[in-house]
């Protein structure tokens, strides 16, 4: 059958790029609030849903994902002296709330319940912070997925709310004083501060003291030669100093900065050449302990000496391994470190010269989300989680060997599903490893509806994580497969910077291998086989079903970059360039994102897979833009007889604090669409 659509305006506007014309004839979608925009999400909305309305077995999933995610799961908590401070979710709420308990044994008190915030739940606890003694409490909320966040106070015996507010913040940590009068944070500057400033940009660093208002705060730290750094302040646990982070977009390398937390002078900049990943652990007898992948792209951590810091003199600690070091802390008087092993975590404690303590087992192939204990903490906290167990919280306390389970939900590991790993070949060799994750009774082959899902971007790891909604799609016989692409950080930096730049095809090509392997090797087949994808993933499936539309049948962008010639010019886009280059600003660039970008690579009559685009109409970090963009030229270009929908989510961003009733709706319209169109199901 022919699909038919809304009808969309094109215009006349092309850009010139280095000699070449470029036309952008739907560029009035850049322009999301305009009532034209808005008339058209709408029709589009009205289509798409009617579709979606078609889809019977849609409704029995939204039900039983409703019944999967119907049980209690916390984070790992924070510990303050005795106090214990963390959040929970009984099972539907649609924001978790925030608790403090007084000792392990301690009656759990509600210091805030998001969910009375607003009446669609979409106000959401981002980040939280208790000062040293566990008095107060500071806590940012985000409204309807902004990255946009304000900072408030909480008293944390009663969890009254202060008068303190601060507001135009978003990526920034919030760092107590050890006295708890105050805390360092970062913010941007308003319109009137810096007139004509380009979104995020001009980051600065403030002391809040508790009761006074933000007009107030002092300036600590300010680089107006550099606007585009931005500032994550930390104060090491002894007190003695103020650490800050330096950033530059998404770049991982970095800087650091310091300067004596009562001081006023000029902060140090002690690493500042901007060559490698610098992440601060703790300051140890005057020597910073520092996770770095300068001359090791597998990472390694040195100390510091601060009264002679010349690279001749770093310790190295722990040398660079086998494995991807991608995190460590010092924890209950233990070195903590955290490393990759073909994309699943592995733990070990190590005293703090570097000797290893103990590699403590994991409950099975997992990963790490949380770790949570400070250095004089009698224990540390985990949060974990695999593809058939929940999230749990997981206890490490120094002198017995191995993990308690602190938090677990009743549902414990889910016996009826099984993971294994197997690794495809790309066209250069690269052996790339996949996640397959089914029901044990499953016999796959060529008719067995899958999903192959991928990310490949900005040095992050797809690790094994817990999803209800998976499950459901799981149950109905369908098989899920998680590919480790390059681009992240599975394998270290190197790894990373070969899906970087003019290098992007590599994770397309990996993306294509997996899929090839999968149908190979008798798995399933093309008619069976979807891709899914979010944000620089859904990017990647863009990209892919453009240039192997024969291998899929079905495809779901979400939340997609999809304009790789103009996304650095809304919010966070700017932040991408080091990721994936700049095409106005350099030709080499332009010539390699115009061979992949979405919008500018849709050929004419090309039957394409099936395909639903999700966006939000208030994502300010992937502006919707792309979204609109994308479908506007598939449904202009593509062949009439596999439909191309948009599927537009108000008072939703980018999916953080997504409430969880509408991130139910969402998973059951995707898998609905993937089940509909690859499992021959009604």
């Amino acid at each position: 059958m022919a699909y038919t659509y809304p009808n969309t305006k094109r215009d006349s506007i092309a850009d010139d790029f280095w000699g070449t014309r470029v036309a952008d004839p739907y560029r009035w979608l850049e322009d999301p609030d305009s009532s034209e925009t808005k008339t058209w999400v709408d029709a589009q909305n009205e289509v798409t849903f009617a579709h979606l309305d078609q889809i019977e077995i849609r409704r029995s999933l939204r039900d039983r994902m409703e019944q999967l995610w119907d049980f209690p799961r916390w984070t790992a908590p924070i510990r303050r002296g005795d106090r214990l401070f963390y959040t929970r979710n009984d099972g539907l709420q649609n924001q978790p709330v925030l608790f403090r308990q007084d000792g392990r044994d301690g009656q759990p008190v509600v210091l805030l319940d998001p969910n009375t915030l607003t009446q669609d739940g979409t106000a959401a606890l981002i980040a939280s912070s208790a000062s040293d003694d566990g008095s107060l409490l500071a806590i940012s909320i985000a409204e309807s997925g902004s990255d946009w966040q304000t900072i408030t106070v909480l008293d944390a015996e009663t969890g009254d709310a202060l008068p303190d507010h601060l507001g135009n913040v978003k990526f920034t940590s919030i760092a107590w004083r050890p006295d708890g009068g105050g805390f360092y944070y970062s913010r941007f500057p308003t319109e009137d501060e810096v007139p004509g400033a380009p979104p995020s940009t001009n980051q600065r660093v403030y002391l809040h003291r508790i009761g006074t208002g933000q007009e107030d705060d002092e300036l600590v730290y300010s680089r107006p030669d550099a606007p585009g750094l931005g500032f994550m302040p930390f104060v090491t646990h002894d007190g003695r100093f103020l650490v800050l982070h330096v950033w530059d977009g998404t770049d991982t390398r970095n800087r650091l900065y310091y300067r004596p937390l009562e001081e006023d002078g000029d902060f140090v900049r002690l690493l500042d050449d901007f060559d490698a990943r610098y992440e601060f652990i703790e300051h140890v007898d005057g020597r910073f302990m520092i996770l770095t992948d300068l001359d090791a792209p597998l990472g390694r951590i040195v100390t510091i000496d601060l009264s002679a810091p010349g690279r001749h003199g770093w310790e190295e600690i722990i040398p660079e391994g086998d494995d991807a070091l991608v995190h460590g802390a010092v924890a209950s008087d233990r070195l903590i470190t955290m490393r990759l092993r073909h994309a699943n975590h592995v733990i070990r404690v190590h005293d703090l010269s570097g000797k290893v303590i103990e590699e403590p087992d994991l409950p099975g192939i997992g990963s790490v989300v949380e770790l949570t204990g400070r250095p004089g903490d009698p224990d540390v906290f985990i949060g974990y989680q695999s593809f058939t167990q929940p999230p749990t919280v997981l206890r490490y306390e120094p002198g017995k060997r191995g993990f308690d389970t602190f938090w677990a939900s009743a549902a414990g590991e889910d016996e009826r599903f099984t993971t294994r790993q197997v690794f495809a070949t790309s066209p250069d060799g690269t052996r790339v490893p996949m996640f397959l994750i089914s029901r044990s009774d499953l016999e796959a082959n060529g008719s067995t509806p899958t999903i192959l899902y991928g990310y490949g971007g900005f040095d992050i790891s797809l690790t094994p994580t817990y999803a209800p909604a998976r499950l459901a799609f799981l149950e109905a016989g369908g098989l899920f497969v998680v590919a480790n692409l390059r681009g992240g950080a599975e394998y270290g930096q190197d790894w990373h910077h070969a899906g970087m730049f003019g290098k992007k095809q590599n994770v397309f090509d990996d993306f294509i291998a997996c899929a090839e392997y999968l149908i190979h090797e008798g798995i399933t087949s093309a008619d069976h086989l979807g891709i899914l994808g979010g944000s620089n993933g859904g990017l990647l499936v863009a990209a892919v079903e453009l240039q192997r539309p024969d291998l899929f049948g079905a495809a779901v962008p979400m939340v997609p970059v999809t304009d790789m010639l103009r996304y650095h010019l809304f919010t966070a886009g700017r932040y991408w360039t080091s990721e994936y280059g700049n095409a106005q600003e350099n030709r080499d660039h332009f010539e390699f994102l115009i061979e992949y970008s979405p919008v500018h690579n849709v050929s004419e009559g090309v039957v394409y897979p099936p395909t639903l685009i999700t966006t939000a109409d208030t994502d300010d970090r992937v502006v919707p833009m792309h979204a609109y963009k994308f479908a506007a030229v598939m449904q202009e270009k593509a062949d009439p007889s596999a439909p191309v929908f948009l599927r537009v989510e108000t008072r939703a961003g980018h999916g953080l604090g997504k409430p969880t009733s509408k991130v139910i709706d969402e998973a059951a319209d995707v898998y609905g669409f993937f089940l509909h169109h690859l499992g021959d199901m009604p």
